[in-house]
């Protein structure tokens, strides 16, 4: 059981953007946490001056306090104790405001953006999304967001408060002796060149590191979700190993991340010892020769410290850096694919169209769709009108395009070639607003949230009250199932609505989509799966539900091609058959054999056709 690879959303190759350039997009993104920056930049201005008072103090004390021509100045001393008690009470008042503001404004802007990107994962259409792994989609709203955040609240403080504090160290280290800072440096210039290296390398390593994450979270959701199938089929070992591969994947791309984090880290850690060293020499060489006093030498080492700090922890800065920068690449791969469904109120509210009122048609103009390109046409030139009101039986051979209609009706998807007509209006100029108003689906499975019945009915029509959802159970001829029930529509459903059996949760389905009340219905065959007593509740549920309305059904049992007012037979993408049941049952055709199959196979009578 190999799993497939993840397909890439887009075209490009993100990893050839540079992280500067990822970084400038994202921002853009987040108009959040830029309009938090500047008072944020400010403090951290504060906070890392601060941390050179101690320094110059030190040098005042030690040549102009303890080193005075008439002895040791204890006024001044004193004086210069107080001056760095208050500034250090400041700078750690601004280290406490500019963490407080950081953490708030990235969390705000963090927020934005994955409630962007998930938003942004349901407008893609259903082909864009089976096109990737489950696992993939979460990572990039979850984990890589929160790799972000981590980077931003963390290597972010550490960041902005090591780089005011390279400036300002570099800046008084050049006042008290341009020779010493020219030559820390030189020191440095190395390491720059190294880092420039290092950094690339990390942005491949840890692009692959996010990669590994996405595979591990798939691996992990389809073995907890296909939990009775690796129990049924006996294939835990099996599983297991897969697990095993997609972690055994991960570890090895998180050791080679650190290897190039460890490379650094060590680099800067020489370079740090080489350049205390060499301060050492030649400020000792500058002070016997009288070009420096003491006190300036060793606040000068104390500034080196400062300076080297920062380097020090580059390592790590980088290290999250470039693992947050794959992690928001893969985020904002997400965010720049194009919908290929577009919602025409957002892509061009002046032309978006209403559906127009009262019963709706449906026109099929010479339809095609594909789901590759160049592979067999799913739908082949589909030319048919279905009249409103009308009840429309789909059949055919599984493979033969019957799903197809369900999704291109209800413009899950938009066809290759021709147009879908609701209501005598194209559905790509139909805003979605009015669309999911008037034409609903009911998919095969009963999809059910992790709430109450009622919670789940009350997505067809938010607002209605408990008493009105019985109601609507009460019309569907279901009350008495509803009454078995220990806490009615206050009943739980579980995770997926596994609380309640497939047929259950079919009936439930069927209460959302009538309390929905649709003009036009699209069933995906509700009976398919169900027991004998279960299909005759849905059955009596489905006939109040499409009473009045346009309904197309996708019939795995032809005992609902039997109800219909029409059927449509479709075979290798083509309408090969059309009429009523009675018409196209003795008639030669596909039909007739698939409904005398269908009969042997559910042990039916034939029944006379009048």
């Amino acid at each position: 059981m190999t799993a497939p690879e993840e397909q890439p959303l887009l075209p490009m190759d993100r990893g050839a953007e540079s992280a500067t350039a990822t970084l400038r997009r994202g921002l853009r993104m987040m108009p959040e946490f830029r309009r938090g920056l500047p008072l944020t930049l400010l403090l951290a201005l504060v906070a890392t001056a601060g941390r050179v008072v101690v320094p110059i103090a030190v040098q005042q004390t030690l040549d102009r306090g303890l080193g005075a021509p008439g002895g040791p100045d204890i006024g001044l001393v004193r004086e210069l104790v107080a001056i760095c008690a208050v500034v250090v009470l400041v700078t750690a008042v601004a280290v406490y405001r500019m963490n407080v503001r950081l953490f708030r404004t990235t969390e705000t802007a963090l927020a934005g953006l994955r409630v962007r990107a998930f938003r942004h994962v349901h407008d893609l259409s259903v082909l864009h999304q089976q096109g990737q792994r489950r696992g993939s989609l979460v990572s990039r709203v979850t984990s890589d967001v929160d790799q972000l955040s981590v980077f931003m609240q963390w290597g972010g403080v550490l960041g902005l408060v090591s780089l005011g504090q390279l400036v300002v160290a570099t800046v008084v280290m050049a006042v008290y002796s341009w020779q010493l800072t020219l030559l820390v440096l030189v020191c440095f210039i190395p390491l720059a060149f190294a880092v420039k290296f290092f950094a690339r390398r990390l942005a491949t390593v840890y692009g692959v590191v996010r990669e590994r994450i996405g595979e591990v979270l798939a691996a992990v959701g389809e073995s907890v979700v296909g939990a009775p199938t690796v129990r049924a089929y006996g294939i835990r070992a099996r599983t297991a190993a897969r697990l095993d591969r997609a972690i055994d994947r991960h570890y090895r791309a998180s050791v080679d991340a650190q290897k190039t984090t460890a490379a650094v880290y060590v680099s800067g850690e020489f370079v740090a010892a080489v350049a205390n060293a060499a301060v050492v020499v030649v400020g000792v060489w500058l002070g016997i020769g009288g070009q420096i006093s003491a006190g300036t030498l060793v606040a000068f080492l104390f500034l080196v410290t400062l300076f080297v700090a920062p380097v020090q922890t580059a390592s790590e800065v980088l290290n999250e850096a470039q693992n947050a920068v794959a992690g928001f690449r893969r985020v904002l791969d997400v965010l720049d694919t194009e919908p290929d469904v577009q919602d025409p109120a957002v892509a061009d509210p002046e032309h978006a169209r209403e559906l127009p009122p009262g019963p709706l048609d449906v026109r099929f103009d010479h339809v095609g769709f594909g789901y590759a390109p160049g592979a067999r046409k799913a739908l082949d030139d589909v030319d048919l009108t279905i009249a409103p009101r009308t009840r429309v039986a789909i059949v055919g051979e599984t493979g033969s395009g019957k799903t197809t209609f369900a999704k291109l009706v209800t413009r899950l998807m938009d066809p290759t070639e021709g147009r879908v007509l609701v209501g005598g209006v194209p559905l790509t100029e139909v805003a979605f607003a009015s669309l999911r108003e008037r034409v609903v689906m009911v998919p095969q499975d009963g999809f059910l949230f992790d709430a109450s019945i009622a919670d789940n009915v009350r997505y067809g029509r938010p607002g209605l009250t408990d008493d009105e959802i019985t109601a609507a159970f009460d019309g569907l001829g279901l009350g008495d199932w509803l009454g078995g029930l220990s806490d009615g529509v206050r009943t739980p459903v579980g995770q997926r609505g596994e609380s309640l059996s497939a047929g259950e949760r079919q009936l439930v389905a069927v209460a959302r989509a009538y309390v929905a009340d649709p003009d036009l219905l699209v069933l995906d065959e509700a009976t398919s799966a169900v027991d004998p007593a279960t299909e005759m509740r849905l059955t009596r549920a489905l006939d109040a539900l499409t009473d009045g309305r346009t309904t197309l059904t996708i019939a795995h049992r032809l005992s609902t091609a039997e109800r219909a007012d029409e059927v449509l037979v479709v075979d290798a993408g083509r309408v090969v058959q059309r009429g009523t049941h009675a018409e196209l049952v003795d008639a030669p055709g596909p039909y007739a054999g698939l409904h005398a199959s269908w009969r042997r196979s559910s042990g039916r009578q034939p029944e006379p056709v009048v």
